[in-house]
């Protein structure tokens, strides 16, 4: 699979968990995400945006990135133009970092969606910041290895049908839960989950081991 880490503009915690899952990577830059290359070890090969939130006058060791500029008037928001550009260049697999949390909440719920996007187009995504994980769920059971305790919850984006947790402090079995429950907040895993949504849109939140750094 051809693996892109795509820099975005959220928070970031550059642990050891996180500078693994990029390794290897090839990587994009969308405007202020280019500020976790360093923390993180990494070359991206392509820096896109509308520049509109990053210096003037970029540091010295980002002058030989090429850049692909972008109007600040634009249907897209720069990870989308990121994103595409990797999709451009041959992904099959992506990890969004800096997709969550973040000074602009708007830009996360983005994430989120451009992350069912792509994962309905067939592509591999995970969105990973060294604080959170998520996933976008689908038909097919996933398993999720996660440390004992961590906290996680399914974000819902419509009724889901068939929803099955295995693995948790507070399993179901599947279940009907209306887009306006809360019923899939705040659960607990005791160790690996694995998560089924027969019909539905659905991610998976959950908190990283804070024993990996």
């Amino acid at each position: 699979m051809a693996h892109f880490t795509v820099l975005l503009a959220g928070r970031i915690e550059p642990t050891a968990a996180l500078k693994e899952a990029v390794a290897g990577s090839r990587v994009i830059a969308a405007d202020d995400g280019i500020r976790h290359a360093a923390a993180l070890g990494l070359s991206p090969e392509l820096w896109v945006g509308d520049f509109d939130s990053t210096p003037p006058h970029p540091p010295i060791e980002l002058a030989g990135i090429a850049r692909a500029p972008f109007p600040r008037d634009k249907d897209q928001t720069d990870g989308e133009i990121a994103i595409e550009a990797a999709i451009e260049r041959g992904a099959t697999r992506l990890t969004l970092v800096g997709a969550l949390g973040g000074p602009r909440s708007d830009h996360a719920f983005a994430h989120l969606i451009l992350a069912l996007r792509y994962n309905d187009r067939g592509l591999a995504v995970e969105l990973f910041d060294g604080v959170e994980h998520a996933w976008p769920l689908g038909p097919d059971r996933r398993n999720f290895p996660l440390a004992p305790g961590a906290q996680f919850s399914i974000l819902k984006f419509s009724d889901l049908q068939g929803l099955t947790i295995d693995g948790a402090k507070w399993p179901l079995a599947d279940v009907a839960v209306p887009f306006h429950s809360i019923l899939t907040q705040s659960n607990e895993a005791m160790g690996e989950i694995a998560v089924t949504v027969r019909e539905g849109r659905a991610l998976l939140l959950a908190q990283a081991d804070p024993a990996v750094h």
